[in-house]
Protein backbone atom coordinates (compact mmCIF):
# COMPACT_ATOMS: atom_id res chain seq x y z
CA UNK A 1 0.00 0.00 0.00
CA UNK A 2 1.25 2.97 -0.65
CA UNK A 3 2.18 4.92 2.38
CA UNK A 4 -0.18 8.64 2.29
CA UNK A 5 -3.00 5.32 2.45
CA UNK A 6 -1.49 3.98 5.22
CA UNK A 7 -1.50 7.43 6.91
CA UNK A 8 -4.97 8.26 6.06
CA UNK A 9 -6.23 4.32 7.27
CA UNK A 10 -4.16 4.60 10.55
CA UNK A 11 -5.69 8.15 11.24
CA UNK A 12 -9.09 7.67 9.92
CA UNK A 13 -9.22 5.07 12.65
CA UNK A 14 -7.88 7.97 15.76
CA UNK A 15 -10.01 10.58 14.99
CA UNK A 16 -13.18 8.55 14.28
CA UNK A 17 -12.40 6.87 18.19
CA UNK A 18 -11.66 10.07 19.19
CA UNK A 19 -14.96 11.69 18.08
CA UNK A 20 -17.27 8.38 18.67
CA UNK A 21 -16.59 9.48 22.43
CA UNK A 22 -17.68 12.58 22.16
CA UNK A 23 -21.00 11.26 21.23
CA UNK A 24 -21.29 7.93 22.68
CA UNK A 25 -21.86 8.92 26.02
CA UNK A 26 -24.73 11.22 25.26
CA UNK A 27 -27.32 8.50 24.58
CA UNK A 28 -26.10 6.22 27.37
CA UNK A 29 -25.84 8.60 30.24
CA UNK A 30 -29.07 8.25 31.82
CA UNK A 31 -27.76 4.54 32.53
CA UNK A 32 -24.28 5.48 33.26
CA UNK A 33 -25.66 8.10 35.87
CA UNK A 34 -28.37 5.51 37.16
CA UNK A 35 -25.47 2.71 37.25
CA UNK A 36 -22.75 5.43 39.68
CA UNK A 37 -25.50 6.12 41.82
CA UNK A 38 -25.20 10.00 40.96
CA UNK A 39 -26.99 13.30 39.33
CA UNK A 40 -27.09 14.64 36.06
CA UNK A 41 -25.16 17.52 36.41
CA UNK A 42 -22.30 15.50 37.10
CA UNK A 43 -23.44 13.42 34.29
CA UNK A 44 -23.20 16.06 31.58
CA UNK A 45 -19.66 16.89 32.84
CA UNK A 46 -18.93 12.85 31.86
CA UNK A 47 -19.07 14.40 28.76
CA UNK A 48 -18.20 17.68 29.01
CA UNK A 49 -14.36 17.07 30.89
CA UNK A 50 -13.73 14.75 27.68
CA UNK A 51 -14.61 17.39 25.94
CA UNK A 52 -12.79 20.36 27.65
CA UNK A 53 -9.04 18.36 28.18
CA UNK A 54 -9.40 18.23 24.16
CA UNK A 55 -9.43 21.75 23.80
CA UNK A 56 -7.10 23.25 26.34
CA UNK A 57 -4.65 21.07 25.19
CA UNK A 58 -4.22 21.16 21.56
CA UNK A 59 -2.43 24.07 21.02
CA UNK A 60 0.69 22.92 23.08
CA UNK A 61 0.64 19.19 21.52
CA UNK A 62 0.75 20.98 18.41
CA UNK A 63 3.76 22.82 19.62
CA UNK A 64 5.33 19.50 21.03
CA UNK A 65 4.67 17.50 17.94
CA UNK A 66 6.73 19.80 16.06
CA UNK A 67 9.11 19.85 18.58
CA UNK A 68 9.40 15.90 19.10
CA UNK A 69 7.72 14.61 15.78
CA UNK A 70 4.01 13.71 15.22
CA UNK A 71 4.12 9.75 15.06
CA UNK A 72 5.37 9.84 18.69
CA UNK A 73 2.85 11.75 20.19
CA UNK A 74 0.24 9.89 17.68
CA UNK A 75 1.27 6.63 19.08
CA UNK A 76 0.87 7.41 22.47
CA UNK A 77 -2.59 9.22 21.81
CA UNK A 78 -3.80 5.64 20.77
CA UNK A 79 -1.93 3.89 23.71
CA UNK A 80 -3.81 6.53 26.25
CA UNK A 81 -6.75 6.73 24.72
CA UNK A 82 -6.67 3.17 25.15
CA UNK A 83 -5.93 3.35 29.04
CA UNK A 84 -8.33 5.42 29.76
CA UNK A 85 -11.11 3.83 28.23
CA UNK A 86 -10.00 0.62 29.82
CA UNK A 87 -10.17 2.46 33.36
CA UNK A 88 -13.66 4.30 32.51
CA UNK A 89 -15.29 1.12 31.72
CA UNK A 90 -13.91 0.19 35.01
CA UNK A 91 -15.01 2.79 37.20
CA UNK A 92 -16.90 2.44 40.73
CA UNK A 93 -18.01 5.72 41.45
CA UNK A 94 -18.78 9.22 39.52
CA UNK A 95 -15.26 10.98 40.84
CA UNK A 96 -13.44 7.81 38.95
CA UNK A 97 -15.53 8.10 35.84
CA UNK A 98 -14.67 12.26 35.55
CA UNK A 99 -10.80 11.42 36.06
CA UNK A 100 -10.88 8.72 34.20
CA UNK A 101 -12.53 10.55 31.06
CA UNK A 102 -9.74 13.59 31.64
CA UNK A 103 -7.20 10.67 30.64
CA UNK A 104 -9.26 9.64 27.57
CA UNK A 105 -9.64 13.31 26.78
CA UNK A 106 -5.46 13.59 26.86
CA UNK A 107 -5.51 10.65 24.61
CA UNK A 108 -7.86 11.87 22.27
CA UNK A 109 -6.26 15.04 21.90
CA UNK A 110 -2.94 13.71 21.31
CA UNK A 111 -5.14 11.95 18.22
CA UNK A 112 -6.80 14.74 16.87
CA UNK A 113 -3.81 17.15 16.48
CA UNK A 114 -1.71 14.93 14.99
CA UNK A 115 -4.59 13.25 12.92
CA UNK A 116 -4.41 16.04 10.26
CA UNK A 117 -0.78 16.98 10.30
CA UNK A 118 0.38 13.60 9.39
CA UNK A 119 -2.26 13.39 6.42
CA UNK A 120 -1.22 17.16 5.28
CA UNK A 121 2.37 15.48 5.82
CA UNK A 122 1.98 12.51 3.78
CA UNK A 123 -0.62 14.49 1.17
CA UNK A 124 1.25 17.90 0.48
CA UNK A 125 0.69 18.46 -3.25
CA UNK A 126 -2.39 17.97 -5.67
CA UNK A 127 -4.47 15.36 -3.55
CA UNK A 128 -4.21 17.08 0.03
CA UNK A 129 -8.02 18.18 -0.49
CA UNK A 130 -9.10 14.48 -1.12
CA UNK A 131 -6.83 13.04 1.86
CA UNK A 132 -8.11 16.30 4.39
CA UNK A 133 -11.93 15.14 3.16
CA UNK A 134 -11.65 11.18 3.48
CA UNK A 135 -10.01 12.07 6.80
CA UNK A 136 -13.24 14.42 7.85
CA UNK A 137 -15.69 11.89 7.27
CA UNK A 138 -14.69 9.86 10.40
CA UNK A 139 -15.16 12.73 12.34
CA UNK A 140 -18.43 12.96 11.52
CA UNK A 141 -18.84 8.95 11.23
CA UNK A 142 -18.63 8.85 14.65
CA UNK A 143 -20.58 10.73 15.95
CA UNK A 144 -23.44 9.38 14.22
CA UNK A 145 -22.22 5.80 14.94
CA UNK A 146 -22.16 7.17 18.76
CA UNK A 147 -25.31 8.17 19.18
CA UNK A 148 -26.51 4.78 17.64
CA UNK A 149 -24.02 2.33 18.88
CA UNK A 150 -24.49 3.06 22.74
CA UNK A 151 -28.11 2.39 22.60
CA UNK A 152 -27.02 -1.05 20.73
CA UNK A 153 -24.25 -2.10 23.19
CA UNK A 154 -25.93 -0.95 26.61
CA UNK A 155 -28.94 -3.31 25.31
CA UNK A 156 -26.95 -6.14 24.92
CA UNK A 157 -24.37 -5.70 27.64
CA UNK A 158 -24.55 -2.61 29.81
CA UNK A 159 -23.01 0.34 30.33
CA UNK A 160 -19.54 -0.29 31.02
CA UNK A 161 -19.48 -1.69 27.28
CA UNK A 162 -19.03 1.77 25.54
CA UNK A 163 -15.75 2.78 26.97
CA UNK A 164 -14.71 -1.07 26.86
CA UNK A 165 -15.18 -1.18 22.98
CA UNK A 166 -12.23 1.47 22.78
CA UNK A 167 -10.00 -1.17 24.49
CA UNK A 168 -8.88 -3.76 21.89
CA UNK A 169 -9.25 -1.14 18.75
CA UNK A 170 -6.64 1.36 20.58
CA UNK A 171 -3.93 -1.70 21.51
CA UNK A 172 -3.97 -2.47 17.63
CA UNK A 173 -4.05 1.23 16.58
CA UNK A 174 -0.69 1.75 19.42
CA UNK A 175 0.64 -1.50 17.52
CA UNK A 176 -0.68 -0.31 13.68
CA UNK A 177 0.93 3.29 14.06
CA UNK A 178 4.05 2.41 15.58
CA UNK A 179 5.07 -0.29 13.26
CA UNK A 180 4.07 1.72 10.10
CA UNK A 181 3.85 5.29 10.59
CA UNK A 182 7.37 7.65 9.50
CA UNK A 183 8.31 10.82 10.65
CA UNK A 184 8.33 12.86 7.33
CA UNK A 185 8.77 16.38 8.51
CA UNK A 186 11.89 17.24 10.73
CA UNK A 187 11.30 17.85 14.25
CA UNK A 188 12.81 20.87 15.78
CA UNK A 189 14.72 19.37 18.17
CA UNK A 190 17.10 22.52 19.18
CA UNK A 191 13.92 24.37 19.68
CA UNK A 192 12.81 24.41 23.68
CA UNK A 193 9.18 24.09 24.76
CA UNK A 194 7.55 27.60 26.02
CA UNK A 195 6.46 25.89 29.25
CA UNK A 196 4.97 29.50 30.14
CA UNK A 197 2.95 30.43 26.96
CA UNK A 198 1.45 26.69 27.40
CA UNK A 199 0.60 27.13 30.66
CA UNK A 200 -1.41 30.71 30.00
CA UNK A 201 -3.29 29.81 27.09
CA UNK A 202 -4.45 26.64 28.51
CA UNK A 203 -5.82 28.49 31.99
CA UNK A 204 -7.36 31.50 29.60
CA UNK A 205 -8.68 28.51 27.44
CA UNK A 206 -10.32 26.92 30.24
CA UNK A 207 -11.58 29.78 32.44
CA UNK A 208 -12.75 30.95 29.06
CA UNK A 209 -15.24 27.72 28.77
CA UNK A 210 -15.98 27.57 31.83
CA UNK A 211 -17.08 30.52 32.43
CA UNK A 212 -19.17 30.04 29.55
CA UNK A 213 -21.07 26.76 30.37
CA UNK A 214 -21.04 27.23 34.67
CA UNK A 215 -24.08 30.03 34.73
CA UNK A 216 -26.35 32.19 33.07
CA UNK A 217 -25.25 34.88 30.08
CA UNK A 218 -25.83 37.52 33.41
CA UNK A 219 -24.32 35.95 35.82
CA UNK A 220 -21.71 38.40 37.49
CA UNK A 221 -19.31 35.35 38.35
CA UNK A 222 -19.21 33.83 34.88
CA UNK A 223 -19.05 37.20 33.75
CA UNK A 224 -16.12 37.77 35.38
CA UNK A 225 -14.34 34.20 34.78
CA UNK A 226 -14.24 35.51 30.93
CA UNK A 227 -12.70 38.96 31.81
CA UNK A 228 -9.96 37.02 33.25
CA UNK A 229 -9.57 34.51 30.77
CA UNK A 230 -9.65 37.62 28.26
CA UNK A 231 -7.13 39.22 30.43
CA UNK A 232 -4.84 36.20 30.06
CA UNK A 233 -5.37 36.25 26.62
CA UNK A 234 -4.10 39.48 26.42
CA UNK A 235 -0.90 38.74 28.76
CA UNK A 236 -0.59 35.31 26.39
CA UNK A 237 -0.19 37.60 23.21
CA UNK A 238 2.61 40.03 25.05
CA UNK A 239 4.15 36.57 26.05
CA UNK A 240 4.52 35.31 22.62
CA UNK A 241 5.54 38.47 21.25
CA UNK A 242 8.74 37.91 23.23
CA UNK A 243 9.44 34.38 23.51
CA UNK A 244 12.55 32.94 21.41
CA UNK A 245 10.42 29.72 20.64
CA UNK A 246 6.98 30.70 21.43
CA UNK A 247 4.12 27.82 21.50
CA UNK A 248 2.12 29.67 19.21
CA UNK A 249 4.00 31.73 16.56
CA UNK A 250 1.50 34.21 15.84
CA UNK A 251 3.22 35.21 12.63
CA UNK A 252 0.95 32.57 11.14
CA UNK A 253 -2.19 34.89 11.59
CA UNK A 254 -0.22 36.65 9.28
CA UNK A 255 -0.80 34.36 6.31
CA UNK A 256 -4.47 35.27 5.32
CA UNK A 257 -5.67 32.09 4.32
CA UNK A 258 -4.78 30.40 7.54
CA UNK A 259 -6.14 33.29 9.72
CA UNK A 260 -9.55 33.83 7.18
CA UNK A 261 -10.31 29.86 7.39
CA UNK A 262 -10.07 29.61 11.60
CA UNK A 263 -12.28 32.41 11.78
CA UNK A 264 -15.21 31.19 9.23
CA UNK A 265 -14.45 27.65 11.02
CA UNK A 266 -14.84 29.28 14.57
CA UNK A 267 -18.33 30.97 13.32
CA UNK A 268 -19.72 28.19 11.12
CA UNK A 269 -18.61 25.87 13.65
CA UNK A 270 -21.02 27.55 16.47
CA UNK A 271 -23.72 27.59 14.38
CA UNK A 272 -23.57 23.60 13.14
CA UNK A 273 -22.69 22.28 17.21
CA UNK A 274 -25.96 24.60 18.36
CA UNK A 275 -27.96 23.16 15.70
CA UNK A 276 -27.49 19.76 16.82
CA UNK A 277 -28.36 21.20 20.17
CA UNK A 278 -31.18 23.06 19.15
CA UNK A 279 -32.80 19.90 17.30
CA UNK A 280 -32.58 17.97 20.39
CA UNK A 281 -34.49 20.15 22.14
CA UNK A 282 -36.74 20.60 19.53
CA UNK A 283 -37.32 16.79 19.12
CA UNK A 284 -37.20 15.61 22.34
CA UNK A 285 -39.14 19.25 24.10
CA UNK A 286 -41.37 19.86 21.53
CA UNK A 287 -41.97 16.93 19.66
CA UNK A 288 -41.89 14.35 22.76
CA UNK A 289 -39.05 12.13 21.17
CA UNK A 290 -37.24 9.79 23.31
CA UNK A 291 -33.06 10.61 23.02
CA UNK A 292 -32.60 7.44 20.94
CA UNK A 293 -35.05 8.68 18.43
CA UNK A 294 -33.91 12.02 18.80
CA UNK A 295 -30.10 11.09 17.83
CA UNK A 296 -31.70 8.92 14.84
CA UNK A 297 -33.78 12.31 13.72
CA UNK A 298 -30.11 13.59 13.44
CA UNK A 299 -28.92 11.61 11.13
CA UNK A 300 -29.98 13.47 7.53
CA UNK A 301 -27.77 16.40 8.73
CA UNK A 302 -24.38 14.20 9.42
CA UNK A 303 -25.21 11.85 6.40
CA UNK A 304 -25.15 14.21 3.90
CA UNK A 305 -22.15 16.12 5.50
CA UNK A 306 -20.15 12.38 5.32
CA UNK A 307 -21.38 11.83 1.83
CA UNK A 308 -20.54 15.20 -0.14
CA UNK A 309 -17.14 15.78 2.50
CA UNK A 310 -14.68 13.59 0.57
CA UNK A 311 -16.26 15.02 -3.12
CA UNK A 312 -16.03 18.56 -1.64
CA UNK A 313 -12.09 18.00 -0.71
CA UNK A 314 -11.26 16.12 -4.62
CA UNK A 315 -12.84 19.52 -6.04
CA UNK A 316 -10.97 21.72 -3.69
CA UNK A 317 -8.04 19.97 -5.70
CA UNK A 318 -8.74 21.02 -8.65
CA UNK A 319 -10.91 24.13 -8.16
CA UNK A 320 -9.94 25.61 -4.66
CA UNK A 321 -11.24 26.07 -1.59
CA UNK A 322 -12.31 29.49 -1.88
CA UNK A 323 -15.53 29.22 -4.00
CA UNK A 324 -16.48 25.92 -2.66
CA UNK A 325 -16.36 27.11 0.69
CA UNK A 326 -18.61 30.06 0.16
CA UNK A 327 -21.01 28.16 -1.76
CA UNK A 328 -21.15 25.71 0.86
CA UNK A 329 -21.54 28.29 4.04
CA UNK A 330 -24.37 29.94 1.79
CA UNK A 331 -25.87 26.64 1.00
CA UNK A 332 -26.00 26.56 4.95
CA UNK A 333 -27.24 29.58 5.73
CA UNK A 334 -30.26 28.86 3.02
CA UNK A 335 -31.18 25.68 5.52
CA UNK A 336 -30.35 26.75 9.02
CA UNK A 337 -33.16 29.93 7.56
CA UNK A 338 -35.47 26.95 6.30
CA UNK A 339 -35.65 24.97 9.40
CA UNK A 340 -36.37 28.74 11.88
CA UNK A 341 -39.72 27.77 10.21
CA UNK A 342 -40.55 24.84 12.01
CA UNK A 343 -43.47 24.28 13.87
CA UNK A 344 -45.28 21.57 16.41
CA UNK A 345 -46.95 20.13 13.75
CA UNK A 346 -43.73 20.15 10.81
CA UNK A 347 -43.52 16.95 9.25
CA UNK A 348 -40.36 14.75 9.32
CA UNK A 349 -39.83 14.91 5.83
CA UNK A 350 -39.24 18.80 5.59
CA UNK A 351 -37.45 18.65 8.50
CA UNK A 352 -35.01 16.52 7.22
CA UNK A 353 -34.99 18.14 3.95
CA UNK A 354 -33.61 21.37 6.18
CA UNK A 355 -31.42 18.91 7.80
CA UNK A 356 -29.65 17.79 4.78
CA UNK A 357 -28.81 21.29 3.26
CA UNK A 358 -27.26 22.37 6.34
CA UNK A 359 -25.45 18.80 5.72
CA UNK A 360 -24.68 19.59 2.48
CA UNK A 361 -23.92 23.08 2.82
CA UNK A 362 -21.40 22.17 5.76
CA UNK A 363 -19.54 19.73 3.93
CA UNK A 364 -18.96 21.15 1.07
CA UNK A 365 -17.23 24.45 3.30
CA UNK A 366 -15.38 21.65 5.57
CA UNK A 367 -12.70 20.02 3.58
CA UNK A 368 -11.74 22.33 1.41
CA UNK A 369 -11.41 24.70 4.27
CA UNK A 370 -9.36 22.43 6.15
CA UNK A 371 -7.06 21.72 3.38
CA UNK A 372 -6.81 25.47 2.35
CA UNK A 373 -5.83 26.25 6.15
CA UNK A 374 -3.56 23.49 6.29
CA UNK A 375 -1.98 23.84 3.04
CA UNK A 376 -1.00 27.49 3.66
CA UNK A 377 1.47 26.29 6.67
CA UNK A 378 5.25 25.85 6.53
CA UNK A 379 5.81 22.31 6.87
CA UNK A 380 7.50 22.87 10.02
CA UNK A 381 4.20 24.50 12.28
CA UNK A 382 1.91 21.66 10.85
CA UNK A 383 1.30 20.85 14.47
CA UNK A 384 0.51 24.06 16.56
CA UNK A 385 -1.37 25.11 12.76
CA UNK A 386 -3.53 21.98 13.59
CA UNK A 387 -3.38 22.72 16.85
CA UNK A 388 -4.88 26.06 16.45
CA UNK A 389 -7.60 24.96 13.33
CA UNK A 390 -8.92 22.11 16.26
CA UNK A 391 -8.59 24.17 19.04
CA UNK A 392 -11.34 26.43 17.20
CA UNK A 393 -13.34 23.76 16.25
CA UNK A 394 -13.83 22.40 19.94
CA UNK A 395 -14.33 26.09 21.40
CA UNK A 396 -16.88 26.19 19.17
CA UNK A 397 -18.31 23.10 19.93
CA UNK A 398 -18.30 23.38 24.19
CA UNK A 399 -19.59 27.42 23.68
CA UNK A 400 -22.25 26.66 21.59
CA UNK A 401 -25.08 25.31 24.39
CA UNK A 402 -24.34 28.66 26.26
CA UNK A 403 -24.90 30.32 23.06
CA UNK A 404 -28.14 28.94 22.60
CA UNK A 405 -29.41 29.69 25.52
CA UNK A 406 -28.29 32.95 25.41
CA UNK A 407 -30.31 33.31 22.44
CA UNK A 408 -33.40 32.00 23.97
CA UNK A 409 -33.35 34.54 26.14
CA UNK A 410 -34.70 36.72 24.19
CA UNK A 411 -38.28 35.09 24.41
CA UNK A 412 -38.00 32.98 27.57
CA UNK A 413 -36.24 34.36 31.06
CA UNK A 414 -32.97 32.02 31.50
CA UNK A 415 -34.48 30.58 34.91
CA UNK A 416 -37.87 29.91 33.48
CA UNK A 417 -35.59 27.99 30.44
CA UNK A 418 -33.17 26.29 32.73
CA UNK A 419 -36.32 25.37 34.81
CA UNK A 420 -38.06 23.80 31.61
CA UNK A 421 -34.93 21.62 30.08
CA UNK A 422 -34.21 20.32 33.67
CA UNK A 423 -37.99 19.58 34.25
CA UNK A 424 -37.80 17.55 31.21
CA UNK A 425 -33.66 16.14 30.58
CA UNK A 426 -32.29 13.39 29.19
CA UNK A 427 -33.50 10.95 31.71
CA UNK A 428 -37.09 11.25 30.97
CA UNK A 429 -38.08 12.77 27.35
CA UNK A 430 -41.44 14.19 27.30
CA UNK A 431 -43.17 17.61 25.47
CA UNK A 432 -43.86 20.94 27.57
CA UNK A 433 -47.15 22.60 27.23
CA UNK A 434 -48.78 25.58 27.16
CA UNK A 435 -47.43 28.94 27.18
CA UNK A 436 -44.09 27.57 28.20
CA UNK A 437 -44.63 25.55 24.71
CA UNK A 438 -45.14 29.04 22.74
CA UNK A 439 -42.16 30.73 23.76
CA UNK A 440 -39.95 27.95 24.04
CA UNK A 441 -40.63 27.14 20.07
CA UNK A 442 -40.30 31.02 19.84
CA UNK A 443 -36.54 31.30 21.30
CA UNK A 444 -36.03 28.16 19.23
CA UNK A 445 -36.75 29.54 16.06
CA UNK A 446 -35.13 32.76 16.35
CA UNK A 447 -31.65 31.29 17.53
CA UNK A 448 -31.81 29.59 13.99
CA UNK A 449 -32.43 32.89 12.78
CA UNK A 450 -29.61 34.42 14.47
CA UNK A 451 -27.33 31.75 13.80
CA UNK A 452 -28.19 31.78 9.70
CA UNK A 453 -27.06 35.23 10.18
CA UNK A 454 -23.74 33.96 11.75
CA UNK A 455 -22.82 31.39 8.90
CA UNK A 456 -23.15 34.19 6.48
CA UNK A 457 -20.74 36.39 8.52
CA UNK A 458 -18.69 32.78 8.01
CA UNK A 459 -19.29 33.29 4.37
CA UNK A 460 -17.95 36.66 4.22
CA UNK A 461 -14.54 35.53 5.85
CA UNK A 462 -14.46 32.40 3.67
CA UNK A 463 -14.88 34.66 0.42
CA UNK A 464 -11.92 37.48 1.89
CA UNK A 465 -9.25 34.40 2.41
CA UNK A 466 -8.06 35.19 -1.51
CA UNK A 467 -6.42 32.80 -3.21
CA UNK A 468 -2.67 32.90 -2.71
CA UNK A 469 -1.30 30.60 -0.58
CA UNK A 470 0.97 30.98 2.65
CA UNK A 471 4.97 30.84 2.76
CA UNK A 472 5.15 27.59 2.22
CA UNK A 473 3.54 27.94 -1.42
CA UNK A 474 4.45 24.00 -2.66
CA UNK A 475 3.14 22.25 0.29
CA UNK A 476 -0.72 24.18 -0.26
CA UNK A 477 -3.33 22.73 -2.37
CA UNK A 478 -4.98 26.05 -2.37
CA UNK A 479 -4.60 27.32 -6.13
CA UNK A 480 -5.53 30.31 -7.66
CA UNK A 481 -9.17 30.91 -9.72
Amino acid sequence: MEYKWVVLTVTTVGIFMATLDSSILVVGLPQVVIGLHTNLVVGVWFITIYRLMITVLLVAIGRIADIYGRVKLYTWGFAIFAVGSLLSGLAISDVDLLAFRLVQGIGAALLFVNSVALVTDAFAGNELGKGIGINQVAINAGTITGYTLSGILIQLFTWRSIFLVNVPIGIFGTYWSRKRLKEISRPAHREKFDILGALTFSVSITLLLLGLTLGSPTDLFSIGIVAISILLMLFFVLVERRAKFPVLDLSLFRIRLFTAGNVANLLSGLAFAALAFIMTLYFQLVRGYDPLHAGISLIPLDATLILIGPISGSLSDKWGARGLSTIGLLTAAAGFLYLSLFTVTTSYLQIALGLSLVGFGIGLFRSPNASSVMGSIPSTKRGVGSGVRATMINTSIVASIPLVLAMMTTDIPYDRLINIIGNVNLLSAGQIAGSNLDAFLSGLQHALLILSALILVSAVFSLLRGTRTGPDDSNSSERSG
